[in-house]
């Protein structure tokens, strides 16, 4: 009797675990064929988050965002990049988003009689840097076919993934810093290997986690960390941008730690516009 009970919960088990994956594998399928389907009717939205000086609030660039406009099987904006990021159209989807952004930014930019000088930072998967498909002057073509100067464009790349070729990795920077593209690393202390990334790459900009930033008011050692990242980008000729600003007081302790720019919902919310008036948006800060 007992051996009968126990086969059967078995039996039951399996049953929920084959039932759970059959599930997971269907929901991957649908999933990737919603990201065709962005990639095919180019259903993206670009928001602009502007970045501007710790000390005097001028506005230096903006950071490009693109979303899905409306997805059905993901949870959230963060669920489809990392599902993307182990598919193998992250590379098209990418090459997508790059282009879009330019378009969008120089767009706006004549909309609003801006002077177009601006640093645009545009969101680089390191899995895209290492691809098969990779060609050297496609970014720098388009860049130029819309009057931009390659020096105003940021790659900016994650933190959060993980860089497994760094030979690969070096040689395909260099040739975007070749081109006169700029370098910068996101969330710097939240992923993989935060040193050894930054000794390798050398950025431009070091874009510092929202975890340090968030009550740095609050906490010395935050602050102690902050000033460390400050005085080594000041040694490797780069420059600090602190993510999540979202209360004055923060603000106050990145300029006390002499941080170089700031980024935000305090700063500014993600939007699909421009800002018109700099002088205004520097009053407002």
């Amino acid at each position: 009797m007992v051996i009968k009970v126990l086969q059967n919960k078995s039996f039951f088990q399996r049953w929920k675990f084959n039932r759970s994956l059959a599930r997971h594998m269907e929901l991957k399928k649908l999933k990737y064929g919603e990201i065709l389907q962005v990639l095919k009717y180019k259903n993206i939205n670009t928001l602009f988050q502007p970045i501007v000086g710790v000390v005097n609030s001028s506005l230096i660039g903006y950071e490009a965002l693109n979303r899905p406009i409306k997805t059905r099987n993901f949870s959230s904006t963060e669920d489809f990049y990392q599902f993307l990021g182990d598919t193998d159209q992250i590379f098209q989807f990418e090459k997508l988003t790059r282009q879009h952004s330019i378009e969008k930014y120089v767009e706006l930019s004549r909309k609003n009689k801006n002077t177009n000088k601006e640093f645009i930072f545009l969101n680089v998967h390191p899995k895209v840097l290492n691809a098969a498909n990779y060609r050297s002057g496609e970014t720098l073509f388009f860049v130029e076919k819309y009057g931009l100067d390659p020096r105003q464009i940021v790659f900016e790349i994650t933190e959060k993934q993980a860089v497994h070729d760094y030979t690969q990795f070096e040689r395909v920077l260099a040739n975007y810093r070749y081109q006169g593209f700029k370098i910068a690393i996101d969330d710097v202390g939240a992923g993989y290997n935060s040193l050894k990334t930054m000794m390798c790459i050398k950025p431009d900009f070091i874009k510092l986690d929202r975890s340090f930033i968030q009550k740095i008011d609050k906490n010395n050692s935050q602050q102690e960390l902050v000033n460390l990242f400050v005085q080594y980008a000041s040694q490797a000729n780069s420059k600090v941008i602190a993510e999540g600003v979202e209360r004055f007081e923060e603000l106050q302790v990145l300029k006390k730690l002499k941080v170089d720019y700031a980024q935000g919902y305090y700063i500014g919310r993600p939007s699909v516009s421009l800002i018109e008036n700099d002088l205004d948006y520097k009053v407002s800060i």
